[in-house]
């Protein structure tokens, strides 16, 4: 699947961009099922994948923002990633496995009675937390809305190109993984070591 080139060093979370075989994998940040993947890409997969390991050089995953709007801060903390993907592409996953961490934080109610603003305030904390401090001001000047009245933020763009691409290809709800281009519904979120394993044997030929 193709990715714009300005994300290939932040999206691109495990292997090498030019490995022959893809997962990409649609997660919401304010979803407990994508959380559950998540871990198992870190801490299954990632090794796999690397330098060294069995599939070193033969398969990629690649991060996909899947904004679910019928959660109301979906938006926010897809903003938030896709901001860190700019001001830290190297810190990336990182940040998003903080924000995994920390999303009931998020959740429609605990939310529920704040302003987008405050949202920003509180995603910026997490970045001076789980990234860095020094990337804390970078970071919400991408995130704070700009001076026409209806003109989104500094990574509007990147977002419409996330939520646009999820559109064109059909995927409607997080987690939702490909494999090579097209859905494999065969993949849960409650896989560990054992399913990942099996499939990979299954699946990897190149």
């Amino acid at each position: 699947m193709a990715l714009q080139p300005s994300f290939q060093r932040a999206l691109v979370i495990a292997g090498k961009y030019d490995a022959p075989h893809t997962l990409d994998v649609f997660l919401d940040y304010v979803c407990p099922f994508s959380a559950k993947i998540a871990l198992a890409i870190d801490s299954v997969l990632k090794p796999l994948f690397a330098p060294g390991g069995k599939y070193d050089g033969k398969v990629k995953v690649i991060f996909r923002n899947q904004v679910q709007p019928w959660h109301a801060s979906s938006t926010f903390v897809h903003e938030a990633g896709l901001a860190v993907a700019r001001v830290a592409p190297e810190e990336f996953w990182k940040f998003s496995l903080a924000l995994f961490a920390a999303q009931r934080d998020y959740f429609d109610i605990p939310t529920s009675t704040l302003t987008p603003t405050e949202i920003r305030e509180k995603l910026t904390a997490l970045v001076a937390e789980s990234v860095s401090e020094d990337k804390a001001a970078p970071f919400k000047d991408l995130v704070t809305l700009k001076t026409t009245p209806n003109g989104g933020v500094d990574v509007t763009d990147d977002l419409k190109y996330t939520i646009k691409f999820s559109r064109q290809n059909g995927i409607h709800v997080s987690p939702t993984v490909l494999w090579d281009g097209l859905i494999a519904n065969e993949i849960s979120s409650s896989w560990g070591e054992r399913e990942w394993t099996e499939f990979l044997e299954k699946k990897v030929t190149a």
